[in-house]
């Protein structure tokens, strides 16, 4: 079958994790996924999903795939990269509570904190406001999905916040960050794939695009 070079081939990082939700939200947004278990596929994609999971044993399939150290290069290069829940960790240059050993790929200057909003039992949704997701004034609110999320504790001043949480007290906006995008980086500690919310989606297609654009320009030039 005939794909379109304009179509962007977005990766999905296949260790573990909700992979087959990201890859149908990811063809409803207009890319063609690629599961990505080898370095050579990783190599041929315009842009990275990385999936909730368990943020220390993805960084260790990472390793034992011979993943890490390729992917940390190229997020250096400028690859487009949205990670979801362990995703958003493992995109983090600090993490709270991290193990003795954890490391991470980095890349977002923040300090995440690991399962912040409490363990297995403490799953829940929320309706969030977020203008910069398609969520402001007189459009449906983003439909969040937490499941032993982390929170976002600290940014540097080149990231944007894209979202906050209601405040664990019940507040409203000085919640707790939850989404927040650097350059060609995005990360969210919610779980939009699986509460069928394909706006975070569809923005990350367009970033990855758009990082697409002058290549494509030079060829067709």
């Amino acid at each position: 079958m005939d794909v379109s070079p304009s179509i962007p081939t977005v990766g999905v990082l296949a260790l573990q994790g909700d992979v087959r939700e990201h890859v149908a939200a990811l063809t409803a947004a207009g890319a063609r996924p690629l599961p990505v278990r080898r370095p050579a596929e990783l190599a041929v994609v315009d842009g990275l999903v990385l999936p909730g999971g368990e943020s220390t044993t993805m960084e260790k399939l990472l390793r034992a795939f011979d993943l890490f150290d390729p992917l940390r290069e190229r997020i250096a290069e400028g690859l487009p990269v949205y990670g979801s829940c362990a995703g958003m960790i493992l995109l983090a240059d600090r993490v709270a509570g991290a193990t003795a050993d954890q490391t991470t790929l980095g890349g977002i200057d923040m300090t995440v904190r690991r399962n912040a909003f409490g363990r297995q039992v403490d799953s829940h949704e929320q309706y969030l406001t977020a203008p910069a997701l398609g969520a402001g004034e007189g459009q449906p609110p983003l439909h969040a999905v937490f499941i032993r999320a982390p929170w976002v504790e600290q940014v540097g001043e080149d990231v944007e916040v894209l979202a906050r949480a209601a405040a664990p007290a019940g507040g409203g906006a000085d919640g707790k960050i939850v989404a927040v995008r650097q350059g060609r980086l995005l990360a969210t500690a919610f779980h939009p794939e699986i509460g069928g919310e394909m706006r975070v989606h569809r923005l990350f297609v367009e970033m990855v695009s758009d990082a697409r654009l002058p290549s494509t320009q030079q060829l067709t030039s």
